[in-house]
């Protein structure tokens, strides 16, 4: 198939649930790119840095796995990610019109998903006049703390103009809450498997109730791999909308139709582009 070849209709029943409301976006790495390095390029850096012995250098939640161990530390990696590539960083410019967060934030969605640890969602959304409220998956022990606003307001409903940005691999606030090294995404799957109520009812009615759209993953990202197992396809197939993922063109037209095919599986449209 040639790039960009959505059917007509399936972006016209898009369009039309960004109008109702019902499109949840899901925000990969990808979006931040160019603002913050991509996750293989840091873990190219680590496995430099700290001698990883395997070939597979490039593959974040492996490398990280190996400086935990090496280090017989498990907050060592995610200390490290947010200290070496996540302080002090400047936004993204969302005065340009193209810019991805700045598109969506201008968008009627009252939920946005992202496996990325930045605020840079909230931050465009706050540009745009909105109030978004930053949420965390509290998928281990150690977040289970974490002040939450479905908690505090049992009746609070998110809506356009008071959004929630819901971090399902956390974030840079809480070093905890990052999902980074294998066993942390083996982990946030386990738990979410076996307790569906980590998500509260209102993130749970975001994934099941509307489109999603990812933006910003590969298929080869674990975080979108774990996604898709994990959350997605244990919603009620009938239940299930049609959903839209943005790729970037792979090398191949062969890889291509793999991943077409992969989706299409799964009720999930591809936007090559």
């Amino acid at each position: 198939g040639m790039p960009n070849t959505l059917k007509e209709t399936d972006w016209d029943t898009l369009l039309l649930r960004i109008k109702g409301k019902k499109c949840t976006p899901f925000l990969g790495a990808g979006a931040c790119f160019g603002t913050l390095l991509l996750g293989s390029d840091i873990a190219r850096d680590w496995a430099q840095e700290h001698g990883y012995p395997l070939k597979d250098c490039d593959d974040l939640a492996r490398v990280a796995q190996f400086l935990a161990v090496k280090h017989g530390d498990w907050m060592f990696p995610k200390e490290k990610i947010l200290d070496q590539f996540f302080t002090g960083v400047a936004p993204p410019d969302f005065t340009d019109p193209n810019e991805p967060h700045r598109i969506l934030a201008d968008l009627p969605i009252p939920v946005y998903m992202t496996t990325n640890y930045d605020d840079f969602m909230v931050q465009a959304l706050r540009s745009r006049n909105k109030e978004p409220r930053r949420e965390l998956c509290c998928w281990n022990k150690l977040v289970r703390e974490q002040p939450s606003i479905f908690m505090s307001e049992p009746g609070f409903r998110p809506t356009v103009a008071t959004p929630v940005v819901f971090h399902l691999h956390g974030h840079n606030e809480v070093v905890e809450s990052l999902v980074l090294t294998e066993d942390d995404y083996l982990d946030f799957l386990v738990n979410i498997s076996r307790d569906q109520d980590l998500l509260p009812p209102r993130i749970q009615e975001a994934l099941t109730g509307a489109s999603l759209l990812f933006i910003g993953y590969s298929l080869k990202d674990w975080s979108f791999r774990v996604l898709f197992r994990g959350l997605i396809t244990s919603t009620e197939p009938s239940l299930r909308r049609i959903s839209v993922t943005v790729q970037l063109p792979p090398a191949s037209t062969e890889e291509q139709d793999y991943i077409d095919q992969y989706f299409n599986r799964i009720d999930l449209r591809v936007y090559w582009g």
